[in-house]
């Protein structure tokens, strides 16, 4: 009897282990734990197409402390980009930013009340230094105060794409800290953003103006350098080679604290042609302890998984044709079909071993075929007849930042010959042999009815 009920529990409990293993939540949960990753939300993901290799509470909305220069960063490069705003241009300190820099409690560079300070050197001090001063500098060349310029980070925030954020301040400090000057929300607010959202606000940044990454992987360098206002500046980002955590590879990209975010820090790192981007959010040691080094521990985690289990891959090459969809139907023409193929190759990073987990997918055009689905002559060799992606075979779901990062993985796919047009006679003659096509099939249809 024992016995009996002994077989009875273990097979009730490989049976609840097996249905536990098929429900996608129970495998989502499990691929997030993969790495143990100490922190209350993180993200790694592929920089060129904003794919996701790991997430673990990536939707989350959490303090994001100087990680919010990054948007900073990102509005001067581009007011610099259309020139708005020049390098050179030199910028008189307000009362407010005085009374900022000269808190060294915070992250800055002590700038005089009756100085001038150049855009690169204020640009520098910010993005090496995380100088909160020289940021809000920035903030009111661009802007004209903090509080414009606030709204413009908000702006660009939704035409980025970014979801779950927002701006109160420049730099990324708590509104407390400003001394008295809060550009907008309440008077203990901080930014917030999740860190899907950091993620791709990094993308973006190192996409569009990769020349950030020259600052940004700046070991040290020297503020004011010999005047009495020099400041010996070394780069927050410790997983710098030529730092203390150094990580080969390692050249960005920005780090945040304050004790609303706790330690906080977006990476990037490139080896072998890939890069990736990484983000943490209020790191903590295994031991459950908050130290500036837990951030970089839990990022090498990532890295190294990333550099480890993933590589670059031609899932499709140029030229494919999909099986059973190597042609189109063409009506009006002198064929009555059409060779279509992918235009480019597609690649994608993909765990090692996986590439065969994916398959093509074809999307034709559906303004180009009639009700029929066939397309109308003349069509011209290289013309663009719908586009090639590729799904997963598991699940066929990808996840990016963004649909838009789905634009990565697919390319057009075009005629791969010409078909011209049939001339009236050919078409006219092609009309009465349907018509008695028709009407022979009618009758065949009539007699074999009589029988």
């Amino acid at each position: 009897m024992k016995k009996t009920l002994y077989r009875k529990s273990i097979a009730g409990f490989l049976a609840l282990v097996m249905i536990l293993g098929l429900l996608p939540g129970i495998n989502k949960a499990h691929a997030e734990d993969i790495l143990n990753i100490n922190a209350d939300a993180a993200i790694l993901v592929d920089a060129e197409t904003g794919k996701i290799l790991y997430q673990k509470n990536a939707d989350k909305v959490l303090g994001i402390a100087s990680m919010t220069k990054m948007m900073t960063e990102y509005l001067l490069l581009e007011a610099i980009e259309e020139g708005k705003v020049k390098w050179e241009q030199e910028y008189a300190v307000s009362e407010y930013v005085w009374k900022v820099s000269q808190d060294r409690n915070l992250s800055n560079v002590p700038l005089r009340r009756d100085g001038k300070y150049n855009i690169r050197e204020l640009y520098e001090a910010m993005a090496i230094y995380s100088a909160n001063g020289a940021t809000i500098a920035i903030a009111e060349t661009i802007a004209g105060s903090e509080t414009n310029f606030v709204k413009m980070m908000n702006e660009k925030a939704v035409e980025l794409g970014l979801k779950d954020y927002k701006f109160v301040n420049s730099s990324g400090l708590n509104n407390r800290d400003l001394k008295g000057s809060p550009p907008a929300g309440g008077p203990e607010e901080e930014n917030v953003m999740s860190a899907k959202d950091t993620a791709m606000l990094a993308k973006e940044l190192i996409n569009r103006f990769p020349e950030v990454l020259e600052t940004a992987s700046t070991p040290r360098k020297a503020f004011r350098e010999g005047t009495d206002d020099e400041i010996k500046m070394e780069n927050w980002n410790w997983m710098l080679p030529e730092l203390v955590y150094g990580y080969e590879g390692a050249d960005g990209l920005k780090t945040g604290t304050t004790d609303f975010a706790g330690y906080c820090f977006t990476g990037t790192a490139m080896r072998d042609g890939n890069r990736y981007i990484s983000v943490v959010m209020n790191a903590k040691g295994s031991d459950g302890q908050a130290t500036p080094k837990s951030r970089f521990d839990e990022t090498k985690k990532m890295f190294d998984f990333g550099f480890s289990n993933f590589t670059k891959e031609e899932i499709v090459p140029a030229n494919y044709q999909v099986k059973g969809q190597k042609t189109v139907p063409v009506t009006k023409g002198k064929e009555d079909k059409v060779k279509i193929s992918s235009k480019d190759a597609i690649e994608m990073v993909v765990r090692n071993g996986e590439k065969e987990n994916y398959k093509p997918v074809l999307v034709l055009d559906k303004e180009k075929l009639n009700e029929n689905g066939e397309l109308t002559a003349p069509i011209k060799k290289g013309e663009k007849i719908g586009y090639l992606t590729i799904e997963s075979k598991e699940d066929g779901k990808l996840e990016f930042l963004s649909d838009k990062g789905k634009g990565n993985i697919q390319v057009d796919v075009v005629a791969a010959e010409s078909v011209e047009k049939a001339n009236w006679f050919v078409l006219t003659m092609r009309s009465i042999g349907g018509f008695f096509g028709d009407v022979w099939g009618s009758v065949s249809s009539t007699v074999k009815g009589w029988f």
